[in-house]
């Protein structure tokens, strides 16, 4: 049966009309005067004993403010009719709520069939940053729905690599979580448009090592599958099979570097296997990070370079990116990854998303309260509104004591 996505009523709102008054309305509701003026001042601003430097790249990339702009412009367009939201735009709570109070209804990813189910030809479907299974899209095309389409360039990269994977015998070894709803999207790509492709998820260094060993001295099939849940691969995966000739993609939002490591394990277990030459041609890999995850790693990197006595990371909790800048930031000094400023309760309350217990929790720092000079770094992931930087900047100046008016006047903002 066909993997292929049939033909959908897709519709284009970008009108110049239109976008002038969504690009009006985005900006009241994340542009940022005090952030685009601190970045105009060396990202950074002293007031005192008390320095903020941003980090140079962050917040919205360009594929996320595409996706903003056409959700924005979709309810404005059809105003009177429904208009529905596959699960979240983009992973940021903020801009989530704002689309719901304009009435774009969200449908949580377990709701999605039943809820497209009940759809008519007059309602409305956005597909999210992330993009969405090729199932889905085919049950939201029967239904005769109009689709506005906000899938990332970057994201539509990947599946065109993974087709050519599975169109020339490779199976996609998808550096990922499979969970998350680009990577649904992907290996759902990855079976080709004849539906015979084949797919692996792998998520850690620790799974990439077990899917080499396997690939360069066999194994207990059993014990294969029963470490990667059905989530993690094709139907019918056989790893006696389909480990023979892989081709390496990933989901756009990993770390780069653990990236170019998975990359680099499998192509050697490739080459032990078959030896140099036929590895070549046993192997494929493409290079599939997003640019712009890229710049804020990269960016991060180089705010670590200068003094800092803590970092806070900002954005929501189930982004990717943005997780990713905190593990970075984990292992240079107290970083904090907070999805608004109001988790910063006090000078020493801090109410945070730890990475290892996989939940928020309070922790209890010095290294704001007294008055000493302090220095605080801030980053965000590429799905977090400058306004919530600002409302950042301002509660570390407030909780040094530092009114917005004084933060105003030091930017020349008065």
């Amino acid at each position: 049966m066909s993997a292929s996505v049939p033909v959908s009523r897709r519709v284009n709102v970008r009108t110049p009309e239109v976008m002038e008054r969504v690009q009006a309305e985005v900006e009241t509701h994340y542009r940022s005067h005090i952030v685009e003026q601190i970045r105009a001042k060396g990202s950074v601003i002293q007031i005192g004993s008390t320095t903020v430097r941003l980090a140079r790249d962050f917040g919205f990339c360009y594929g996320v403010e595409r996706a903003i702009d056409l959700a924005y412009a979709a309810r404005k367009v059809f105003a009177d009719r429904r208009v529905f939201l596959l699960g979240e735009i983009i992973h940021n709570q903020e801009v989530n709520r704002q689309l719901t109070e304009m009435g774009v209804v969200s449908i949580p990813n377990v709701d999605h069939e039943t809820m497209v189910a009940t759809m008519t030809p007059e309602d409305v479907v956005i597909v999210p940053a992330f993009g969405a299974e090729t199932g889905l899209m085919k049950l939201i095309a029967a239904r005769g729905c109009m689709v506005v389409d906000t899938t990332c360039g970057d994201v539509m990269s990947v599946w065109k690599r993974v087709r050519q994977y599975a169109k020339t015998g490779f199976t996609s070894i998808i550096h990922g979580k499979a969970s998350h709803e680009e990577t649904r999207a992907t290996s759902s790509r990855a079976m080709g448009d004849d539906g015979m492709g084949n797919y692996l998820v792998v998520l850690t260094l620790a799974d990439v090592d077990y899917v080499c060993d396997y690939i360069r001295n066999g194994g207990d099939k059993e014990a294969f599958m029963k470490r990667f849940p059905a989530t993690a691969h094709s139907d019918g995966f056989d790893p006696d099979l389909h480990l023979t000739r892989i081709g390496v993609a990933n989901q756009t939002t990993m770390l780069k570097s653990e990236t170019e490591e998975v990359q680099r394990r499998l192509r050697q277990a490739v080459l032990d296997r078959h030896g140099p030459e036929a590895g070549v041609t046993n192997f494929q890999v493409f290079d599939t990070i997003c640019g712009a995850t890229q710049e804020r790693q990269d960016s991060l990197f180089g705010l670590l370079k200068q003094p800092l006595d803590v970092l806070l990371v900002v954005g929501g909790y189930n982004s990717s990116n943005t997780t990713h800048l905190v593990e970075i930031g984990e292992q240079q000094l107290p970083t904090f990854f907070i999805r608004t400023a109001d988790c910063l309760k006090s000078l020493e309350q801090i109410v945070h998303f730890d990475l290892h217990l996989k939940a928020e929790k309070e922790s209890y720092s010095n290294k704001l309260a007294g008055d000493g000079p302090v220095t605080v770094g801030i980053t965000a992931g590429a799905s977090c509104p400058n306004n919530l930087i600002e409302d950042t900047v301002l509660r570390v100046f407030g909780l040094r004591g530092i009114d917005e008016a004084t933060v105003r006047a030091a930017l020349d903002l008065n």
